[in-house]
């Protein structure tokens, strides 16, 4: 193990909690187990954590989020994403293989949202020549969590989204009976209607979508103007 990531793991096994663990561990459904540190004391932990001991120099990173993945504890998930967050600005494509390894390991909602609209996003916003390569493949996978990357990268793009090609992932997943495609989708349309309301009441009006992902759709919309 890197030194670093046995640093971490030293100082968040200090503040195991075994009494916090057990609810922890049963909102995610018991899939995984945790130390029980929630996450303002966590993030805490980890912020004091790098400004005594600093970053892992960039081309150590893989290694050591690969490494705070494998530990069994949610926890130090959450710490690699942080990690990976903090050189999101300096992300290459080759650590595209890294994120997506992430992705579809250990995967659930709360790592896999964080890893799609962020890193992954900031990648492919630099990179555009790496959507045919990336989430256009995603799209049609089966491994659901890689099909939910694809409709999430764009989350934050605001007016840089791509509209063509968010509508086209929509409509390859509409009839999914998935519900984490169905929330995407919705949860995709409810960003975006917040820069194109009128394309995305169009688009929702015109396309056979799930109940779920038509009322994600449009809560934004239907709390801010009246919708016909």
């Amino acid at each position: 193990m890197h030194a670093y990531t046995q640093a971490i793991r030293d100082v968040l096994e200090q503040h195991r909690d075994a009494e916090q663990a057990e609810p922890m561990s049963r909102y995610m459904k018991d899939l995984f187990p945790f130390l029980g540190i929630r996450t303002p004391v966590r993030d805490e932990l980890t912020k004091q954590f790098i400004a005594e001991h600093g970053l892992p120099a960039l081309e150590e990173l893989s290694l050591i989020a690969r490494e705070l993945w494998q530990l069994p504890e949610r926890e130090y998930a959450y710490v690699a994403i942080f990690l990976i967050g903090k050189y999101q600005k300096k992300l290459q494509p080759q650590h595209l293989d890294l994120l997506v390894e992430l992705i579809t390991t250990k995967s659930w909602w709360d790592t896999v949202d964080l890893l799609a609209s962020n890193a992954v996003g900031s990648i492919l916003r630099k990179h555009p020549e790496l959507l045919p390569a990336y989430p256009d493949q995603w799209i049609h996978s089966s491994n659901m969590w890689l099909a939910r990357t694809a409709l999430l990268y764009q989350l934050k793009y605001k007016t840089h989204t791509d509209e063509e090609r968010l509508f086209r992932y929509i409509q390859t997943c509409a009839s999914s009976k998935e519900f984490f495609i169905q929330k995407s989708i919705g949860w995709a349309l409810r960003e975006y209607s917040k820069t194109a309301p009128e394309q995305v009441i169009a688009f929702v009006q015109k396309e056979t979508l799930a109940p779920l992902s038509r009322r994600e759709a449009l809560r934004w919309l239907a709390r801010t103007s009246p919708i016909s």
